[in-house]
């Protein structure tokens, strides 16, 4: 192409054809899947929704998506958005600025890339790409968006809050308006949920499994099946892009826990700081230390192959390296079996130690079997509130996900215990143990006042343990 008549000729080739734009322009090969996507929005699909395993390539979809149209469908507007910041431009307009990068100079050069925006440098106002983070305080992402040509991306849609689409109605009425949303499936209700099910006659619908993606490893995919089982949500959701098991009874829904994971939330210093540590009691079981600060948690790990005064050792160890301000105010020790002599030599040393004996009865209240249950039901508690954050691990997602409960015959909750959880050919939820233990804290203190005035265990009326 000449370069005087260069946009005017890609315009005529390019305007139809996304497929060869990405491969002559970006020096991309599109997977057959990709194409399938491409080929659909230039046909003018209005609703597409896909949900996908993790690493199948949403995000270099999407941006593949936006330049085609921001370039040749004049004029426009794009707006695209994800729950959190660190979704939206840590990795979705991360990625799109990468590929501008790949664009010849000569389509570089029409393209002003600002922190939350890019627009065509001739109309500004009249072709652009707009970053918005969807939160449920700001519902107004996607409103009020109209033009000619209007593209709406809804990345990790799975995620965004209902407020969000009610308010995007205007925008997504438009004949000219197209909606994409593309997100591993991680929650069993919402509008992402319903382009899949009740509304999928009204979508355009796909489902990228990890199993048939060139770009995911066969390793990742066997590692994921050894690590979490084939009917494990985890691997249903990060693996086969399909929407997670809903059972009546589970305690913690994925979508709660993902959304934490994903969560932008700042730790305040003056925050409590508070520890839970289950230790382990058999020989398949693994010693979990859960850290929290406030509404964060801000560490989980977990160890194996050490004795109860290795455990205590490494434990001491941790606290003493850290200066006085990062220590715990609270170190809250599962004390049934194995525990208790944990608890003796922590409390020996001078730590800040509870014991806790979660087969007690709970704190208050006759609504749980026993201690266990509510601290389950707590954590559950925490994990709806909009303002936690919890690292992202599959395998701490994947315990807490796990828990099922059932009523006794008096009606209070319980919560599955181990050896049932065994019977499901399910491991101990270990790391999601010790993050309930942190949950203790005010039920610790409920009954004795505060730590300076009572340093004994909790101790209830016991009821057999969980």
């Amino acid at each position: 192409m000449k370069t005087e008549n260069f946009f005017e000729e890609f315009v005529e080739v390019y305007r139809n054809d996304p497929v060869r734009f990405v491969r002559e322009m970006l020096g991309a090969e599109p997977f057959d899947y990709q194409c399938e996507f491409l080929e659909a929005l230039a046909k003018g699909t209005r609703k597409m929704s896909v949900k996908s395993g993790h690493g199948t390539g949403k995000s270099t979809t999407a941006s593949w998506a936006m330049l085609w149209f921001l370039l040749l469908r004049y004029p426009n507007k794009v707006v695209v958005t994800a729950p959190t910041s660190s979704q939206l431009f840590d990795a979705m307009f991360a990625e799109l600025k990468r590929w501008i990068n790949e664009l010849p100079k000569e389509l570089q050069q029409l393209l002003n890339v600002k922190s939350d925006r890019v627009e065509l440098v001739s109309a500004p106002s009249e072709a652009f790409i707009s970053c918005r983070t969807a939160r449920a305080e700001t519902p107004e992402a996607l409103a009020g968006v109209h033009s000619d040509n209007v593209l709406l991306i809804v990345d990790e849609a799975s995620g965004v809050p209902e407020s969000v689409f009610e308010a995007a109605a205007g925008s997504m009425s438009g004949h000219n308006a197209t909606t994409l949303m593309l997100s591993n499936p991680t929650r069993s209700s919402g509008t992402f949920f319903e382009s899949h099910n009740r509304m999928a006659d009204s979508w355009w619908t796909r489902t990228w499994s990890c199993k048939d993606s060139p770009l995911v490893s066969d390793e990742f995919v066997e590692e994921m099946l050894m690590r979490y089982g084939e009917q494990s949500n985890a691997f249903l959701v990060r693996v086969l892009g399909l929407f997670p098991l809903s059972d009546d009874n589970t305690i913690i829904p994925f979508h709660l826990v993902e959304s934490a994971q994903h969560r932008d939330v700042e730790v305040f210093e003056d925050s409590k700081i508070v520890w839970g540590l289950d230790v382990a009691r058999f020989g398949n079981d693994a010693t979990a230390l859960c850290k929290r600060q406030g509404s964060v948690i801000t560490e989980v790990r977990s160890w194996r192959g050490l004795d109860l005064m290795q455990t205590c050792g490494r434990v001491v160890a941790e606290y003493n390296a850290l200066p006085p301000s990062k220590r715990c105010s609270e170190l809250l020790v599962d004390s049934i079996g194995l525990g208790s002599g944990v608890v003796d030599r922590l409390r020996e040393l001078d730590l800040p130690v509870r014991g806790i004996n979660v087969a007690e009865s709970p704190s208050m209240g006759d609504t749980y079997m026993n201690l266990r249950s509510e601290l389950w039901f707590k954590a559950k508690a925490f994990l709806e509130e909009r303002g936690c954050k919890i690292p992202k691990d599959d395998q701490l997602l994947s315990e807490l996900t796990s828990i099922r409960y059932s009523f006794t015959s008096s009606g209070k909750m319980k919560a599955e215990s181990k050896d049932e959880m065994r019977k499901r050919g399910l491991g101990s939820p270990d790391l999601a143990d010790a993050f309930c233990l942190t949950m203790a804290s005010n039920a610790a203190t409920a009954q004795s006042g505060s730590f300076q005035n009572w340093r004994g265990d909790l101790r209830r009326n016991l009821q057999g343990i969980a």
